[in-house]
């Protein structure tokens, strides 16, 4: 998954020479070797990379506190949702839910590695989520319907249908 992930982010940043990777066997973690120097190792360490190649550093942040922000969910991304288990998707997206209360974006107004990351995170959550649990998780749904919108995201993804209206049982009028 890390491997598309990492191509769509490239396509994403409009890197015209798109990088080959390759996998680390036991953990799966993405490698990339670059030309003159260690291979770099790991999803965020590489997308940073590919960020700052891209010459997009306002994808990392514009500020020491959103810098941190961008960073802190990055992490968060590969500590908490990469290795959820079935038992723990709720909890997820009920502290996502809770956090995207008052916010566009992850970080804060603007789009940022993050939410790209974040996104290709949780899709696999969000296309089994019934419609119940969409409207549960309103915030994680409109930040998802922005974020899968954003011009260039969706690579290889297929998008995930979002009703705009809520739908109400027949007892509500």
């Amino acid at each position: 998954m890390a491997l598309k992930e990492l191509s769509s982010l490239e396509k994403l940043l409009g890197l015209k020479k798109l990088n080959k990777y390759s996998t680390q066997a036991d953990k799966k973690l993405p490698v990339l070797q670059s030309n003159n120097g260690p291979p770099l190792v790991g999803l965020v360490t590489i997308a940073t990379h590919l960020v700052k190649e891209a010459k997009r550093p306002e994808l990392l942040g514009t500020s020491a506190e959103h810098k941190a922000v961008v960073q802190q969910w990055l992490e968060y991304r590969l500590t908490k949702v990469d290795s959820c288990a079935k038992e723990d998707i709720r909890t997820i997206l009920k502290d996502l839910n809770h956090y995207l209360e008052d916010k566009v974006y992850l970080a804060g107004n603007h789009f940022s590695l993050a939410d790209a990351l974040m996104y290709y995170g949780i899709h696999p959550l969000i296309v089994d989520l019934a419609v119940q649990d969409k409207e549960r998780y309103v915030n994680v749904t409109r930040w998802f319907d922005h974020v899968q919108h954003y011009p260039g995201v969706r690579h290889h993804l297929p998008p995930v249908v979002v009703l705009r209206n809520r739908v109400y049982t027949s007892g509500h009028h």
